[in-house]
């Protein structure tokens, strides 16, 4: 037993196993060239989307939204907890009245419904998410008009990296 589990009162226990797929228990750390135009998908003509981590086993993913410009994405709900740290430029929600600057931190809490824009400020944004689930993509009166989850995100960067010299094996590398 090591030190820090016997500081931490754990000297009791011999073993603990906890068994995980061997698939999800890999790391994944991965360099790339942050210049490399290929590795963003586009959402809009302003919006762009970067895969780090899928996550199959818990259904969550982690990605970069970058956007220029009057960026949108579309009204939203996501039915479980959102994470978001600003990299760089400004950017909020219609229905909210902060300004994400780099190095703010956002808890985003399930159900909340909200759409993401650019803040003039800076007229870029460039921000880390890790989804807990899926996202519901609503109208105005609420009524759900589609939704994304790691499946279909799985599947849209497939088609997008076949598409780009990258090949859909580049987002094997990324599921867990």
């Amino acid at each position: 037993m090591n030190e820090m589990a016997k500081l931490a009162g754990f000297e009791h226990l011999e073993h603990i196993d906890i068994p995980l797929p061997k698939e999800a228990a890999r790391e994944l750390f991965f360099q790339t060239d942050e210049d490399d135009e290929r590795m963003w998908m586009p959402l809009t003509d302003k919006v762009w989307i970067r895969p780090l981590l899928f996550n199959v086993v818990q259904g969550t993913w982690c990605n970069i939204v970058k956007a220029k410009g009057e960026g949108l994405v579309g009204r939203h709900r996501h039915p479980a907890p959102v994470l978001g740290f600003t990299l760089e430029g400004t950017w909020g929600y219609l229905e909210s009245d902060w300004i994400g600057r780099a190095g703010s931190f956002i808890y985003e809490p399930a159900g909340e419904t909200h759409t993401l824009v650019v803040h003039p400020d800076e007229g870029h944004m460039k921000v880390l998410f890790h989804n807990m689930g899926p996202i519901l993509y609503v109208d105005e009166t609420g009524k759900q008009t589609g939704y994304e989850d790691v499946f279909t995100r799985i599947a849209a960067f497939k088609e997008h990296y076949s598409k780009n010299g990258l090949g859909p094996e580049f987002v094997d590398n990324l599921c867990r």
